[in-house]
Parts: structure tokens; sequence; C-alpha cells
């Protein structure tokens, strides 16, 4: 690491060195543009912090027959030698600069690999048309079931009813907090763009549905990953009623957003939840088995699995073809 104190010191040779390495930085304006948006890469840094060093060391060179103003070089101390005692001095600060500099690029570049990092402000999630939300949670499911369904819209303090039902059933959309909290698909926890129509049936509306009330819920009060996961083990121990057997929903909405990938509505699908077991018990994820091992719970921290089969429709009737995984 250079320090401050170093810098001082060698404040008079990097100011000669200056005009010559200033040459060398123009000429790598594709690693310091100022219309790009994206952090250089740990190898782009090396390789621009390389040409410099070179353009430093060859600057040193240039000095013999060059007089410093206001110094005056030793006649005790041969001339080769106290270019050679600057040239390693000047080496060992561009070293440390290359040290710090990659770094300094591998924490970018590990930043931009997590596009949503932390929560957005909450008018990105809120969706101000509130009967375009209603629609949206409605179509979760077919409208043999979600036209009678409950209906829930999120507000700024958390879900709130917008339609009631008759059938049991409840509709809702669902935000990216719902996810994993860790792992490959995490990376869409905080995305303000996910948008997840979710229809629950019944059971499912009783022993599912108040762990999307209480996620919501500390979400908007402004909690970090590690105190929702905290709350939410306390809940499962106080407050969350036991799963019930056939719990599922519905996701067959074609307007969908799960994912910033090409198909963002995925697939239209069925959800059967079901205690912590093996996927093999399901044939999930095997070769040409229709069902999935979903890891939105997995017991992290909710003791609950998720098994998801392609419907082959959307809620609308059009076909949805399952996509080769």
């Amino acid at each position: 690491m250079i320090t401050r104190n170093q810098i001082e010191r060698n404040l008079p040779i990097l100011a000669i060195l200056w005009p010559e390495v200033r040459s060398q930085l123009r000429q790598l304006t594709v690693f310091a543009s100022p219309e790009s948006s994206q952090p250089p890469s740990p190898a782009l840094t090396l390789v621009a912090i390389t040409y410099i060093l070179v353009g430093m060391i060859d600057a040193t060179r240039n000095w013999n027959g060059r007089t410093i103003a206001s110094r005056t070089v030793s006649k005790s101390a041969p001339k080769g030698k106290l270019m050679g005692r600057r040239t390693v001095k000047i080496v060992g600060l561009a070293s440390s600069a290359l040290v710090v500099a990659l770094g300094a690029g591998s924490q970018m570049q590990a930043q931009s690999k997590t596009p949503y990092p932390s929560m957005a402000a909450l008018n990105q999630y809120l969706m101000p048309d509130r009967n375009a939300e209603i629609a949206l949670a409605r179509s979760a499911a077919p409208d043999s079931i979600s036209h009678d369904a409950k209906v829930l819209v999120l507000g700024p303090h958390g879900y709130e009813t917008a339609v009631e039902g008759k059938n049991g059933f409840v509709c809702v959309v669902e935000r990216g907090w719902m996810g994993p909290f860790d792992g490959e698909l995490a990376v869409n926890f905080w995305n303000p763009k996910i948008r997840g129509p979710i229809c629950f049936n019944p059971p499912a509306a009783r022993s599912i549905l108040p762990m999307t009330y209480k996620r919501t819920e500390m979400v908007l009060a402004g909690q970090s990953k590690a105190q929702i996961i905290d709350g939410i083990k306390t809940f499962i121990k106080q407050d969350l009623p036991p799963l019930e057997p056939g719990a599922m929903c519905y996701m067959m909405s074609k307007q969908q957003y799960l994912t910033d990938d090409d198909h963002h509505n995925w697939m239209a699908h069925l959800m059967f939840y079901t205690p912590l077991m093996e996927g093999a018990v399901w044939g999930a994820d095997l070769s040409n088995s229709p069902v999935m091992l979903n890891p939105q719970f997995s017991g992290a921290p909710e003791p609950i699995d998720v098994f998801m089969v392609p419907a082959g429709w959307w809620s609308d009737g059009t076909a949805d073809p399952v996509r080769v995984r």
C-alpha cells in the first residue's frame, strides 16, 4: 500500500515523470473512457498499470544529462548508481499502485456482477395503477379460479386487500424479495422489476401466504437480509401456522416478470408446497422429468420445499411450450 509519506517524499520525482507518463496515459482512453459505465476488468487494469510502469522506467533512463531545478547531484555518488536507486524507488511505487489498482478493479468487477446489491427506492416496487396490479394478480390463474379470489395489492406499508374473495383463493403479485436469500437466483432479491403474480389455493393461503406478509413487512421496514432471516426464524417458532396438506399455487401469468433474461415470464407452472424432503421423492430435476425443485425456501430459513410442474399453457389458454432445460 502506498502511504502518504511515500507520496510526499517522492513528489519531486513524480512531478518530473508526469510529462513523460501523461503521454502513456492518453493512449489508454479505452481504459478510462468516461462514456463507459462498466468498471475495467482486473486484466485490463494490469495491462494499463504495466504500461504506465514501463513509461516511468523509460522516463528515468531519459534523465541522463538533465538537471533538476534547485538540486545538485552529489559528486560522491556515481550518477548511474543514483539513477539505479531512483529507478528501484519508482518501480516500488508503481508496484504498490498496481496492487491497489488490481484490488479496486476486482472489487468493482464483483459489484458489477451484482446489479441489484441493495433495495431500490420504494416507489420502484409499487405499481401506481391499482387496477393494473389487480388484473396482473388475477392473471396468475385461469379466470374460473381467480375471478372469485381475494386480491391483494402492495402499498407503502405492506399488502392490502383490494378485492374480497368468495372461493378461498388469494391472488397477489409478489416481488423479488420472496426469492432465495443466497445462491445464483438471489441476484433478483432486490430487483425492482420483478413481478410474480401468484394465486394460492385455500390451504396455501392459510399456511404459505403468512410468509409473504412477514418478509414484505420486514423489507418495507428497511431491514437487511441478515435481519430478515433472523426475523423469519423467530416468526417460524412463534407465529407461522403449520403447513397444511395440499397447499399449492398457480403461476400461469403470461405477463409475469421473473428474470432479466430474454424470457422474462419464464414458463407457466404450478407449485406444490411440502415439508423438507429429498427432490428424488418427486423425481425432481431428473432426466426428462417435468418436476423441478424450486430453491425458494429449502430450509433457508423456511422449513418448506417447493416443487414446480410446467403447466403447458398460460392462464388465458394460449400455449406455453415447455422449454428444454
